[in-house]
């Protein structure tokens, strides 16, 4: 098949919300990327230049995938990076759905309002790393299928459901499962006993957690600064205090 206009557009396209909300898909770019996520979605198009054919076809499956050859150049028009990727695959969002009892028993995140793209792929990588297979997230967050955000999780995404719900409703259907949020005014996370299941709550990166979702949560959690009582950032970024958060849980 060959790279008409038509798909051209349609693939370009798919760096826009609308788009591939409306199409239902999004794409993957670059050869660790689709490499890494071939195996968990539905692939429609696989876009790519004969050298990249040639060195990597016998390394995915391609039943019902279309392969486009593509020249550079003509790669170069339907990339969004920099320097253009050799290849770049096209899938079908999925339906993710999830069980509440099995969360009720796990340690899941939660995310009220994380608009950076880049932080929540970097989210996204780090649940991965610590075996959190569910991320909920406030309707307002930055979309997961966002191509920065699909490149920064490093395949995270074919591994981690993110789910996108009204999280009030959400958190008051968890009963009695502990809800943890990060505060500069919480209890000092070193210092308290975390629990094998719960659910963490990160907030925005400039306002935190929203009042509501805060009135929600049973456990204030803080990371101290060091030394104690001496002046230092006003806060730490979002993907970097996720991180530090369930490591604490991990590896208490």
């Amino acid at each position: 098949m060959e790279l008409t206009a038509g798909l051209r557009k349609m693939i370009v396209s798919l760096s826009e919300t609308k788009h591939r909300h409306s199409l239902k898909l999004f794409k993957a770019e670059g050869t660790k990327c689709v490499l890494d996520t071939f195996y968990a979605f539905k692939a429609r198009y696989l876009i790519a230049t004969q050298q990249w054919i040639d060195s990597n076809i016998e390394k995915i499956p391609l039943s019902d995938v279309e392969v486009i050859k593509a020249s550079p150049a003509e790669m170069g028009r339907v990339s969004a990076m920099s320097n253009p990727a050799p290849v770049v695959a096209v899938y079908e969002i999925p339906d993710q759905t999830f069980d509440i009892s099995k969360v009720k028993g796990q340690l899941s995140l939660a995310l009220d309002c994380v608009q950076d793209p880049g932080n929540l792929g970097t989210i996204i990588r780090t649940a991965d790393w610590f075996g959190i297979r569910d991320i909920f997230c406030s309707k307002d967050t930055a979309d997961v299928y966002n191509p920065k955000v699909v490149q920064a999780t490093m395949g995270g995404i074919s591994r981690v459901k993110v789910h996108y719900l009204d999280l009030c409703e959400f958190i008051a259907r968890l009963d009695d499962t502990p809800v943890y949020g990060t505060f500069l005014d919480g209890q000092d996370i070193s210092t308290t006993q975390l629990t094998d299941n719960g659910l963490i709550v990160m907030g925005n990166e400039g306002k935190g957690v929203s009042k509501n979702i805060a009135e929600l949560v049973s456990h204030r959690l803080t990371i101290p600064s060091f030394p104690k009582g001496e002046p230092t950032s006003e806060s730490l970024n979002v993907a970097v205090a996720t991180a530090i958060v369930v490591s604490k849980f991990r590896l208490k």
